[in-house]
Formats: structure tokens, sequence, C-alpha cells
């Protein structure tokens, strides 16, 4: 059986931790973007897709050492990269907060990270604080209660010039 269907429904079987197997979708980018690598559109049935210099599947930490191969090479024109730890693990873990922004149920993502138990999902789960203020904005509407247009508070010059003075 072809573990990469790149025709609707797009999907990928993946062998994960415990030998399990689940089935992924893909978006329709991801598999054109598939269909331009050699190993795929030159590749016989069962051929791997992702191949080290020796030909060999490609391992967990040849991926990590290539994703952090193009983050150095990426530097120059993203300096903020240079602050950042960017494993395999935090593409996941963005991955399943980008889910979870919009919309996502968390069972969904559950299945879609491969874990048994929502327990695990949750560790991978923080929100942002963008999230945390779309939660108080949907309290106070379905309360009935809508903010008030308030001026915005300017300080005075006297409390500005007592500030100052710390």
């Amino acid at each position: 059986m072809c573990r990469l269907h790149l025709t609707p429904p797009r999907q990928v079987r993946l062998h994960g931790k415990g030998k399990k197997d689940r089935l992924c979708p893909l978006w329709r980018d991801t598999a054109q973007a598939l269909l331009r690598l050699p190993t795929v559109r030159d590749g016989a049935p069962g051929a791997f897709v992702f191949v080290n210099r020796q030909g060999q599947p490609l391992t967990r930490d040849g991926a990590a050492y290539l994703l952090q191969k193009y983050v150095v090479a990426a530097i120059p024109t993203a300096p903020t990269l240079q602050r950042r730890k960017i494993t395999p693990h935090v593409l996941r873990h963005s991955c399943a907060v980008a889910l979870l922004q919009s919309g996502v149920d968390v069972t969904v993502i559950r299945d879609y990270l491969g874990h048994a138990s929502i327990a695990t999902t949750s560790r991978y789960l923080t929100t942002n604080l963008q999230m945390k203020r779309e939660a108080l904005e949907a309290f106070w509407k379905r309360a009935g209660i809508e903010p008030t247009n308030a001026k915005p508070w300017q300080p005075s010059a006297d409390l500005l010039a007592f500030l100052a003075s710390l």
C-alpha cells in the first residue's frame, strides 16, 4: 500500500512512536511541492520521499540537522531567528497552536498529532494573549454587556513630571 496519496483525498500514512500508524491530510500546496521532488516524481512505488546524501531514509536527526542548516541560512534576512531555538518539535508545537487558534477542536488536534490522550496534547496547547483577549470579549458579548467607549486615559503633566523625577 502506498503511504503517500497526492490526489484527492491528499494524505500520508505516518508510522510513529509506539509502532502506531495514522493518516494525516495534506494541503494541496504540500502535495504540489512534493510532486516537484525527484524522489516522488521519478521514484519507484515504495521509495522514500526524503533521503540523505547516501540515499538512505532521512532520520529524525537528519531532519533536525537540515532544519538548523536552513535556520542559520535565513538569519541574515530574519535576524530574530538567531535568538530562537527552532527544532522539529517547535514546528510541531507551533502547528498545534495554530490549529487551536483557528478553532480546531482539541480532540482533532490530538488525532492529528497522534496522541493517545488529550492530556498529552494539552501540553502542546498554550494560549496566547490574543486568544485570552478574544475569550474575554466573547464572554462580555454573550453576557449582553458591551464595553463602553471610554475616552483613553491621559496622564496629567504633574503626574508625568513626578514619574520622571523617580
